[in-house]
């Protein structure tokens, strides 16, 4: 038997290119996401010296809020739009970075907001031994209108 079936990362994200960070969704419910990150030599957070800085979790965190949102826009038939990481009550960094190789579980769980303001428990595990790495609260934003901000939606010139 099959689990259910996730669209991929880029459907849901307002990210593109390099700037996707997370590899795949692998759990959904109306209050919860949880995505997956294979950390990369090839991430353009690698530093050279071993790794990817634990802080990267942050944007870990804040796409997995927005794979969240995305995939309960998809749901609802409307478009994924922009959203914006307004600050965090606590962060806890466990761990001084990543290894290439790692597998990460990203985690975000819905607190409380319904419109246009946000709140999420976040957590990054380490997928294979399940220790957590990270963990922060959330506070995102959700743009209405960001699109005259970024040019999306923009009309085409005559």
């Amino acid at each position: 038997m099959t689990g259910p079936t996730y669209p991929g990362i880029e459907e849901v994200l307002p990210q593109a290119g390099r700037m996707v960070l997370l590899t795949r969704i692998v759990g959904h419910t109306e209050e919860r996401t949880t995505c997956a990150v294979e950390v990369s030599t090839a991430s353009p957070f690698y530093d050279g010296q071993g790794g990817v800085p634990a802080w990267v979790a942050l944007e870990y965190m804040a796409q997995c809020v927005a794979a969240h949102g995305g995939l309960r826009a998809r749901a609802a038939g409307d478009p994924v739009t922009i959203g914006f990481l307004l600050g965090s009550r606590s962060i806890a960094l466990h761990t001084p970075g990543f290894r290439p190789g790692q597998e990460l579980e990203v985690e975000a769980a819905h607190l409380w907001g319904e419109q246009d303001f946000f709140s999420f428990a976040c957590t990054v595990r380490d997928a294979r031994t399940r220790v957590t790495l990270v963990e922060a609260t959330l506070a995102v934003a959700r743009a209405a209108g960001a699109d005259a901000l970024t040019g999306r939606g923009r009309p085409e010139a005559p």
